[in-house]
């Protein structure tokens, strides 16, 4: 980033204030619609799934929109309607724009049952509470065809992630505008809790100028509730799974390292 002549005075930045990042669906494209570390995966086991397949917390469809273009008989679910409305100006062109629809993972009914549910990059940890992890288990239990799965994909609360500091802005990421010729880019303040397992995030979007300036900034506030293995093992007996495997990555590796992301699977007989 290119210095600040120091007799210039730097233009005020735009502070835009909303209560959540999914109240910002565009910015949220920006930063994220071309992450694809996981894409193969879901493709994979969608494909292997044998059956229809729904993705809670879909979001603007990161991952339901890769499916569909892989001729998954793929659905979505997110809470946020500017995020589903989002998804469905994406998918129009398509004819896909039916294909998700607004509402709470832990509390839905849907006419169809699906043969694998998903919810990728850390979308569980929304669930705040107890009660509201097991009402989104026993949600997507009862959406399961017979032998179906859920699967979940989450980061690992390690134990040096709980000791790094708090209250400091933590670079997440960045992109490109090409509409703008901006860098946007997110910075994540956190304030830590390892007894009630949470993280509350006050997250700044920065739109950044060609002269290095900040000329827009977004701020918004996220809570997110982190589980352990044993912890999510007796969540799934509690929602009425009858197994589960619970992996380290997504090649199925142990989860034996703290670092790691966990991917878990649940089943219904």
């Amino acid at each position: 980033m290119r210095p600040m002549p120091l007799k210039t005075k730097p233009a005020r930045p735009r502070k835009k204030t909303k209560l959540s990042p999914y109240d910002a669906p565009e910015l949220y494209d920006l930063l994220h619609e071309t992450m694809d570390f996981d894409i193969p995966y879901w493709i994979k086991i969608a494909r292997e799934a044998g059956g229809p397949v729904l993705e809670a917390a879909c979001g603007t469809g990161r991952v339901l929109l890769r499916l569909l273009a892989a001729g998954v008989d793929a659905e979505g679910l997110d809470v946020s309607s500017s995020m589903v409305k989002r998804f469905r100006a994406k998918a129009r062109p398509k004819g896909w724009e039916k294909r998700a629809v607004v509402a709470d993972m832990t509390d839905f009914s849907l006419p169809r049952r699906f043969a694998l549910i998903i919810c990728a990059f850390n979308g569980f940890a929304h669930c705040e509470t107890t009660e509201d992890q097991i009402r989104a288990l026993r949600c997507f239990h009862g959406h399961l065809q017979s032998g179906g799965a859920v699967v979940l994909h989450m980061s690992y609360p390690a134990p040096r992630y709980w000791i790094e500091p708090d209250g400091i802005p933590y670079f997440e990421m960045e992109a490109g505008d090409p509409a703008t010729g901006r860098m946007i880019q997110m910075w994540d303040t956190r304030l830590k809790d390892p007894v009630n397992q949470t993280q509350k995030s006050r997250v700044e979007i920065r739109e950044i100028n060609k002269a290095g300036r900040t000329v827009a900034s977004s701020r918004f506030a996220i809570t997110q509730r982190w589980v352990y293995k044993y912890e999510l093992e007796l969540l799934f007996r509690a929602a009425g799974f009858s197994r589960w495997s619970i992996f380290g990555g997504f090649e199925g590796e142990p989860l034996a390292d703290p670092e790691d992301q966990m991917v878990a699977w649940a089943w219904k007989n």
